[in-house]
């Protein structure tokens, strides 16, 4: 997921991106013209978009959500809420657990594949033309994620990085508004 994704950002030309970033800190790897986290739950995605100290519109070039959507209580309502925020011709990059262990931090709601991804993003106004989704995971992986203490560290000599479509961890999408 993160090679293919890391190459989906960089494609974007990430040193001409303003950038919104919903928890997390993956992007930060990134050389972003700008670069701005709002932390969830202290910024709620779901109540609406962020906005400036005018009470404007944030807009950006691309909005990442790396594992947080799973999170919230109206993710629908959310990724409403980030189209609202994109420039024409920006992107949203939505990754979310799919075959993971319950995580509440603070709550664990819901879970996606790659088609789930793209039937959310279409429901909340992307068009399809503009969405590219996929998935990965494998039996071997999943057995790792049963381990404690969770999550399971990368052994990069046993673990089978293998893909099996029929068996999915994780999914991811890039959605652009057009």
């Amino acid at each position: 997921m993160r090679r293919e994704s890391r190459a989906w950002i960089n494609a974007l030309g990430p040193k001409s991106l303003r950038v919104a970033e919903i928890s997390g800190k993956w992007g930060s790897y990134f050389p972003f013209r700008s670069y701005d986290v709002f932390r969830y739950p202290e910024h709620d995605i779901c109540e609406g978009p962020f906005r400036d100290a005018e009470g404007k519109v944030r807009k950006f070039d691309l909005v990442i959500a790396d594992q947080v959507w799973e999170h919230l209580d109206r993710p629908y309502a959310a990724t409403r809420n980030v189209l609202k925020m994109l420039r024409k011709g920006g992107h949203f990059y939505i990754a979310t657990p799919f075959f993971i262990p319950f995580h509440a931090a603070p709550v664990d709601c819901s879970r996606w594949s790659a088609r789930g991804l793209t039937n959310l993003l279409i429901e909340a106004g992307f068009a399809p033309e503009g969405i590219r989704a996929e998935q990965w995971g494998n039996r071997a992986a999943a057995r790792r994620n049963l381990e404690q203490p969770w999550p399971p560290e990368h052994d990069a000599q046993a673990d089978d990085l293998t893909n099996d479509p029929e068996f999915p961890l994780t999914a991811w999408a890039l959605a652009q508004k057009l």
